[in-house]
């Protein structure tokens, strides 16, 4: 299977920077001992409480994200400052203003997002977005999720379009869209309660869905249980399903899905490649 051309595109900044490092070193300007030092964390660096893949961008071409929940703040700070010595962009999930004070102290440029509680980074050269990726959320109180998969794409190369609150209950909002849920070649599909917006977009769309269960809810949701045995259970032909509020594992899956294939007006990955060589 050829990899997406996002893919390429962040291998080839990090072979990159492999290929400056060696010829710093054949030039007399880095010296063997210095090369050897950097090229050690490349498989990863260990900090006895976490051991940073560093190597994670050149096998998958997008580096390590952080989880942030469960860590304190010093260790979030500490692993986004090691990867940022790396990395071209970063993306830390589930984490306060707190640990983004923290972050910002260390790494100027972090963004924090408030609705989903995620910190990015984005550096360097700035490539065009691809469009065709579609987020929908059945409420607002959904959004953090929504959100979560959102940026994950937007960071990964990718347009997102959003569109929020058109849960089932009032399924005219939805319906009102339906020029935008038909044009997306990949739509993420965000609801909590019985969680029955997946089917319903996967019954109107010829994209393949990704249905993402939330923890929102009352009672007999079970945290999200309840809308994750709903997905697992659509009748709707097309529709994925992630965890429990995995906002991030639906962005990247999307992410992942959006940059395979051609779309209108573009070339095929081989083809932007082959180009890129």
């Amino acid at each position: 299977m050829c990899r997406p051309v996002w893919f390429f595109r962040r291998f080839f900044i990090q072979e990159e920077k492999i290929r400056q490092l060696l010829e710093g070193v054949a030039k007399g300007m880095v010296s063997i001992e210095q090369a050897v030092a950097r090229l050690r964390t490349l498989p990863y660096e260990d900090l006895s409480f976490a051991k940073i893949d560093h190597h994670r961008a050149l096998r998958q071409g997008f580096p390590e994200v952080v989880f942030g929940y469960g860590k304190t703040v010093e260790q979030v700070v500490t692993i986004v400052e090691r990867l940022a010595l790396h990395a071209d962009r970063l993306l830390v999930t589930r984490v306060g203003p707190e640990c983004f004070q923290g972050v910002k102290e260390r790494v100027p440029e972090a963004i924090y997002h408030p609705i989903p509680r995620a910190i990015t980074l984005q550096r360097g050269e700035a490539f065009p977005l691809r469009p065709g990726i579609l987020v929908v959320s059945g409420g607002t109180a959904d959004m953090p999720v929504a959100e979560e998969a959102a940026i994950t794409a937007q960071l990964m190369g990718h347009q997102v379009e959003r569109l929020y609150d058109v849960g089932v209950a009032g399924i005219h909002r939805l319906l009102d869209h339906l020029p935008c849920l038909q044009g997306a070649r990949v739509v993420v599909a965000v609801a909590g309660m019985e969680g029955a917006l997946a089917s319903v977009v996967g019954g109107l769309v010829a994209a393949p869905v990704i249905a993402v269960p939330t923890s929102i809810g009352y009672g007999a949701s079970f945290g999200g249980l309840a809308p994750l045995l709903t997905m697992l259970n659509s009748c709707s032909a097309g529709v994925s399903v992630v965890n429990i509020d995995n906002g991030f594992g639906a962005g990247y899956l999307a992410a992942l899905i959006n940059g395979l294939g051609k779309v209108t007006g573009e070339k095929s990955v081989v083809t932007e490649f082959v180009v890129s060589e």
